[in-house]
Formats: structure tokens, sequence, C-alpha cells
């Protein structure tokens, strides 16, 4: 079944051209990964969006996932309330608006 993966990030003044060009070159051939992007939020705010195959190829991921994150996780704020520099969500699709 069909899921999404979402990660929220605040990056830290003057770092944005750096967190975009690590997004430009990592490693993201993933067994399940469909397709991703990262959006632009806000002021120095993105959310990187995943869809998959489903859950277990993004827990199969989670550690290839997490080295990524590792190479510009200095790029980042913390985000408060106790979140660290990242607020992941993931998910089984449950409706699907358009195929």
């Amino acid at each position: 079944m069909t899921a999404y993966n979402v990660v929220r990030f605040r990056v830290k003044p003057g770092r944005e051209q750096e967190f975009l060009d690590a997004h430009r070159h990592l490693g993201r051939d993933f067994q399940g990964l469909r397709r991703a992007g990262l959006i632009k939020t806000g002021d120095r705010a993105y959310c990187f969006v995943g869809e998959w195959e489903g859950m277990a190829d993004i827990a199969a991921a989670r550690t290839a996932m997490i080295a990524n994150l590792d190479r510009f996780r200095d790029t980042l704020e913390d985000l408060g309330h106790g979140l660290g520099v990242t607020d992941p969500a993931s998910g089984e699709v449950v409706v699907s608006i358009k195929e």
C-alpha cells in the first residue's frame, strides 16, 4: 500500500544554499521510493515529501535516510518543543485524492 514520509526542517540563517546543494547530491536510490521532492514552505522553512511503495520500504531506508541527514544536519536549526532539527511523519495512504 502506498505510503508517504514528510520531514519538516528550518535552515539556519545564511545556510540555505548549502542545505539545497546537499539535497541535490544526496543518495536517493532507495528500494520502493517512487518520487520525492523538497518544497519551500516559508522563510528558511522546508519539507521533504517522499512517496513510497509501502511502509516497509520507508523502514528499510531509515538508516540510509539518517545518514543523508547527517550530511547537512549542521545547517539546521532546532525546531524547539523537544523536536530537535527535524519533524518527521510517515504513514499509509488512507484516501487517494488523485492517481
